[in-house]
């Protein structure tokens, strides 16, 4: 009880919540990744003819990465002094070809620059309207960030799903946390 007074007082509690669904999100991404075998990650599901071809597992591992790239890019122009370093981010490589290693590392590597710039960010700041490349009034900095969650939620999805149709034993439990008093889901 004392830590949840905490959190109101500090004028954190949304800040806390929704950070804490976004490295949820990336946790359980992180270990799909750990599950895509070296060995396939040429491997695409196929589609009916008339449509365009799907992904392979390496550029959807690499476009895993631009989906994290986005709150950097969110949170760079709501804290353009606190994170300018952020600006260096924007060279790195995302949507390309990668390894399920290369994903990893550059998982970590995203998570931990999410992790700083939600260290500067409070629940006001969640309010405030930032410049953006689709909108130039701006738009709410937590709308971006919800964004960016569903974004990654999407992708996250797409490599349990191209996992599934490969073959490996995927479940729930590898897409979702599941809370006290659920029963272990196997479907």
């Amino acid at each position: 009880m004392a830590e949840q007074t905490q959190i109101r007082s500090s004028g954190r509690t949304i800040v806390e919540s929704i950070a804490g669904k976004i490295f949820e999100a990336i946790e359980r991404t992180e270990h799909l990744v750990r599950l895509v075998p070296t060995d396939r990650l040429a491997w695409r599901p196929e589609l009916p003819s008339h449509l365009p071809p799907a992904n392979d597992l390496g550029h959807t591992l690499g476009h895993l990465l631009d989906c994290l790239a986005g709150f950097c890019a969110a949170f760079h122009v709501a804290f353009p002094e606190e994170l300018a370093d952020f600006s260096d981010l924007r060279a790195l490589p995302v949507n390309q070809f990668c390894s399920a290693e290369e994903a990893r590392n550059g998982i970590r590597m995203y998570a931990g620059h999410i992790q700083r710039a939600f260290r500067c960010c409070s629940d006001a700041d969640l309010t405030r309207r930032v410049p953006t490349v689709f909108v130039a009034d701006g738009e709410i900095l937590m709308t971006l960030l919800l964004g960016n969650l569903e974004h990654l939620l999407n992708h996250k999805y797409q490599l349990f799903l191209y996992l599934k149709v490969a073959g490996l034993p995927v479940s729930s439990k590898d897409l979702y946390r599941f809370r006290g008093g659920f029963p272990d889901a196997s479907s």
